[in-house]
Order: C-alpha cells, then sequence, then structure tokens
C-alpha cells in the first residue's frame, strides 16, 4: 500500500508541475504578454542605441576640440600675448615713380619720366 501512495503523490505532484508549466506559457503567449515583452525589448534596445550614440557623439565632440587645438596651435592662433610679435617680413624694392630715368642712346642722354603725358 505504501508503494501505491507513494506513485499517486509523485504522479499528482508531476501533473501539479506540468499545469503550472503550461498554464504559464500559455500566458505568456497571449497577445497582451507578447505586446508587452516587444515594447520592453525595444525600450532596452532603444536605450542602448542612445547610449552608444551619447558615447559617439562625446567622442566626436573630444576629436574635435583635441583638432581645433592642434589647428590653432598649428596657426598660431593660441600664442599667449607674452610672446613677441613675427619679425617683419622683407619686401621687394620698389622704384620710385618720380625719378625721371635717363637712358644713353649713341652718345645723347634722354630722360623719361612716366608721369608725364606725351
Amino acid at each position: 500500500m505504501f508503494r501505491r501512495t507513494f506513485w499517486f503523490t509523485a504522479g499528482a505532484a508531476a501533473g501539479v508541475w506540468a499545469t503550472t508549466k503550461v498554464n504559464r506559457k500559455l500566458r505568456q503567449l497571449t497577445p497582451e504578454s507578447l505586446a508587452a515583452t516587444a515594447a520592453n525589448k525595444a525600450i532596452e534596445t532603444g536605450q542602448r542605441l542612445k547610449d552608444r550614440a551619447v558615447g559617439f557623439a562625446l567622442d566626436v565632440r573630444d576629436g574635435m576640440a583635441e583638432r581645433e587645438a592642434e589647428l590653432g596651435d598649428a596657426l598660431g592662433l593660441n600664442a599667449s600675448a607674452d610672446h613677441e610679435l613675427p619679425a617683419p617680413r622683407r619686401h621687394a624694392a620698389i622704384e620710385n615713380r618720380n625719378k625721371p630715368k635717363t637712358y644713353v642712346v649713341e652718345g645723347t642722354a634722354y630722360s623719361y619720366n612716366r608721369n608725364e603725358d606725351h
């Protein structure tokens, strides 16, 4: 009799366990539950994408600031006021247009002034 009671109890426990599992699975497969699961996964995915996008934007901003500083240094825009000004550039000599030029042709000197109307 003990044997029959044991197997009866084991069968009843297995039946209760199987029924509970099936009912849980059926509740998970209802349209409302499927919609809620899909919405939760979409929210999680959106959060991950947002975190990645924010990280990417911060990386781009840091790279921009670094490159801007490099360009400023290369162009001398970031120089402090304590530095001396650069030496003046040398300019090509410009002829004096007011002084008449003198040309010698076969022993005779001719003067030519550009400003005079001929």
